[in-house]
């Protein structure tokens, strides 16, 4: 079982959702996060006045799923989030090594 990490521009997070459900993906956590990269922030104006955001609002999902959804689970990420300018995201996959599910106290693959 794998864990995928992605962070992604807001307004794209219906899309990803979207796309995801449609290749059987059943379940995911998403979190109103700030960060940057290659950003660096920007400088925004407001009432005249000029002032700089370094720290740029995004969305993290994250998904549980089993090693064989993994390669499909990114490919989608990408496809559904790309917009070709800076700051679309990461993803990061890292591994898991149990899962249970409290209601039934299933564990492993069955628990996702």
């Amino acid at each position: 079982m794998k864990i995928v990490s992605a962070i992604i521009k807001p307004f794209k997070l219906d899309d990803v959702r979207a796309a995801l459900s449609d290749i059987g993906v059943s379940g995911l956590t998403v979190y109103e996060v700030k960060g940057f990269g290659r950003q660096k922030g920007h400088t925004e104006l407001y009432r005249g006045a000029e002032y700089v955001v370094d720290y740029i609002p995004k969305v993290k999902l994250e998904i549980a799923i089993d090693d064989e959804l993994v390669e499909r689970v990114i490919d989608t990420i990408v496809d559904s989030a790309k917009t070709g300018k800076i700051g679309d995201g990461k993803i990061f996959v890292t591994n898991l090594e149990n899962a249970v599910r409290i209601r039934t106290s299933e564990s492993g693959s069955s628990a996702l």
